[in-house]
């Protein structure tokens, strides 16, 4: 290599390096306008001259937002008791004292968001691993049944899925959230991707051994695929939080709202209040930090095998 291609190499990479630098800045600026928002005084954010960094850091945004609300600290209603109940009424699981209600609506969104992730990513293994690996009459009709069922947007299922989830007494139940992403199509289409490169070598060896469908699935295939599932997890879970349109429709009354719908009603309640409004978004930012953080390993393996797959 001679010097004319190691400086087109070093300006291209110092080209590079400045465009991600400027693309992390517009992609980490709304972030960090609600977060910095969050801690600053009337005067500052409601100012015509953008206020960029709070002069003093207040809490008195947080402590508003605590104090429009309250509502008991956890209330879960056991999932399909409706429809044994007399009155139609589902069984209810109460425990702990009243709490602000954005802490309520927080704890059922991170009840929401985590139930749907391990659900989807259990069910998403398993039915992408059998059709990866299983031959059975019907295989790849079900499998393009799947990938077509991913270009449907829930407006065009909404009206048989609420017809459903009322037949079950979940509607206005975090259930009711919950249920419908477990069957996520593109879960299933992620892990059956992963599933295609698992050696057909090692399952062989594993039955060979003595090794029963749920050993094998559960020692080896899972170990295999793990990148797959961080993935496919760090998904589900943005996903299922940012559901707004879901949870708007099958969520109705306040101790059941999530952290979303909850700052929009308390948008309406005070003719936006913008320091209310991005202390609730800053709530509301700190459990997908954290599930980004705790998956970011499984995350990078997953688009790296992706992208060097086949």
């Amino acid at each position: 290599m001679n010097k004319s291609e190691l400086q087109r190499k070093g300006a291209y990479g110092i080209f590079s390096l400045v465009v991600l630098v400027i693309l992390a800045f517009l992609f980490m600026f709304p972030l960090y306008w609600i977060v910095t928002g969050a801690f600053k005084i009337a005067k500052e954010y409601n100012s015509v001259t953008p206020v960029w960094f709070p002069s003093v850091f207040t809490l008195d945004n947080f402590a508003r937002l605590f104090a429009r609300r309250t509502a008991p600290l956890w209330e879960l209603a056991v999932p399909f008791s409706a429809m044994f109940s007399p009155d139609k009424t589902p069984v209810m699981l109460s425990v702990g004292p009243t709490v602000p209600a954005a802490i309520r609506w927080l704890l059922n969104t991170v009840f929401m968001a985590v139930m749907a992730m391990v659900l989807t990513c259990i069910t998403a293994s398993m039915a992408g691993y059998a059709l990866a690996k299983k031959r059975f009459p019907g295989r790849a009709l079900l499998f393009s049944l799947i990938v077509c069922a991913m270009a449907l947007p829930k407006q065009v299922i909404l009206i048989p899925l609420i017809k459903e989830i009322s037949a079950m007494g979940l509607w206005d139940n975090i259930w009711a959230v919950i249920f419908p992403t477990v069957g996520w199509p593109f879960g299933v289409f992620l892990m059956k991707q992963f599933s295609e490169g698992i050696p057909g070598e090692i399952l062989e060896a594993a039955r060979i051994d003595g090794a029963t469908e749920w050993r094998t699935f559960t020692t080896i295939v899972v170990d295999l695929v793990k990148p797959g599932i961080g993935a496919l997890a760090i998904f589900t879970f943005i996903n299922s939080w940012n559901d707004y349109f879901l949870q708007l429709i099958m969520l109705g009354s306040g101790s059941n709202y999530t952290i979303s719908l909850g700052i929009a009603t308390l948008q309406a309640e005070t003719s936006i209040d913008v320091g209310i409004l991005m202390a609730g978004a800053t709530l509301a930012a700190i459990p997908i930090i954290a599930i980004f953080l705790a998956f970011q390993k499984y995350f990078t393996q997953g688009i790296t095998m992706g992208a060097v797959k086949g």
